[in-house]
């Protein structure tokens, strides 16, 4: 009698690529210092050859381009080599300095990169941050990456979640302002993030049944209406119907002051904030630099550094790529979870250490 083998989550290379963001910004820099290290994947970068080459020569740092061919399957590379999509300029960039005369060729790096990844030619796509005042002053509205790729994608429910070792942090809304927030809590928006996060915590992070703790959304989560009637009229309908609906393991209302505290972080799998400044600063004071922002909600998997261009350290070799190494990982470890769902995790020991997944 035969028997059937399960294969080993780290059994299939994952092909990764790789957006360079803003190219006077510290982008390029976060892919050229990158590529001094090996992964377990297979790193591909759209962008100019010319800007990466000029870009390692500032900083004194070897690289090798070698132009990505798709027909070749997935293989790792030495350190301090790189494939490339090429994709050119319209003009040269000075560090430090953006020109929105090339703004069009960041969109179109992440056009390229997303339709590799809804093509299947690429595993997941990780992006460097890209200067938004610049892509809006070429006449752009772009409000920003998760809500483009979202719109490439044509399809999914996108839901930001932050990772940093040992906390996610789901976000109900994003960028709005504070006065805007309460009326954008709907149930139905309130149901369709909690489904996403617990599905993708599933199939993205292989965690069969995952713990969310759902922040109320006034101080001491609405002290039973006396302090707002959001959590009464909204928050607890949705969390009792989808525990008992769908068995969802959801816990909350709690007060946002005392939701992240050591003991509720060692039982909870992902925090869901209410708004961007409830549960990003908790996440940034603990892992600021080494955390990860995750698109969850798509038919793609896309991660990215939790920073910005800093372009006063573009071409200085001096930014920190703790985070761009730590949203690398991350999307090999979501990767291989999806490509093998229910496959044993051996040998993700590295993996798992450098995020604390």
């Amino acid at each position: 009698m035969s028997s059937t083998v399960p294969k080993a989550i780290d059994s299939v290379l994952p092909r990764l690529v790789l957006t360079a963001g803003e190219p006077a910004g510290i982008g390029p820099d976060l892919i050229i210092q990158t590529a001094q290290h090996s992964f377990r994947a297979e790193l591909v970068v759209i962008g100019d050859p010319d800007l990466f080459e000029a870009r390692a020569s500032r900083m004194k740092l070897p690289l090798r381009l070698t132009e990505f061919d798709p027909a070749l399957p997935p293989h790792t590379a030495p350190a301090g080599h790189l494939q490339i999509m090429p994709l050119s300029m319209p003009v040269a960039v000075t560090p430090g300095q953006p020109d929105p005369v090339n703004a069009d060729y960041v969109l179109e790096s992440l056009r390229i990169a997303v339709q590799a990844c809804l093509e299947g030619s690429c595993d997941a796509m990780v992006t460097a941050p890209v200067q938004k005042a610049t892509i809006n002053a070429a006449g752009f509205a772009f409000s920003g990456h998760t809500e483009f790729i979202a719109d490439l994608c044509g399809r999914g429910y996108p839901v930001m979640m932050l990772v940093c070792p040992g906390l996610r942090v789901a976000l109900v809304t994003t960028h709005l302002p504070l006065a805007q927030v309460a009326g954008a809590i709907t149930k139905e928006k309130l149901e369709m993030v909690l489904t996403v996060i617990d599905s993708d915590l599933k199939t993205r992070f292989g965690i069969p049944n995952p713990r969310i703790r759902v922040c109320g959304l006034n101080p001491h989560a609405g002290e039973d209406g006396y302090l707002g009637r959001e959590e009464i009229d909204c928050i607890i309908p949705v969390i009792t119907n989808l525990a008992a609906r769908k068995g969802m393991r959801l816990h909350g209302p709690v007060p946002a002051d005392t939701a992240f505290t050591p003991e509720n972080r060692d039982n909870t799998d992902v925090f869901l904030a209410m708004y961007h400044d409830q549960g990003l600063p908790v996440l940034k004071a603990l892992g600021f630099g080494q955390a990860v922002n995750i698109t969850l909600g798509l038919p793609i998997i896309r991660t990215s550094v939790d920073h910005g261009t800093a372009l006063s350290l573009a071409g200085t070799g001096k930014a920190n790529i703790n985070s761009m190494l730590a949203a690398i990982h991350c999307a090999i470890r979501m990767s291989l979870c999806q490509k093998n769902p229910g496959a044993p995790q051996t040998g993700m020991e590295e993996i798992n250490q450098r995020m604390k997944f």
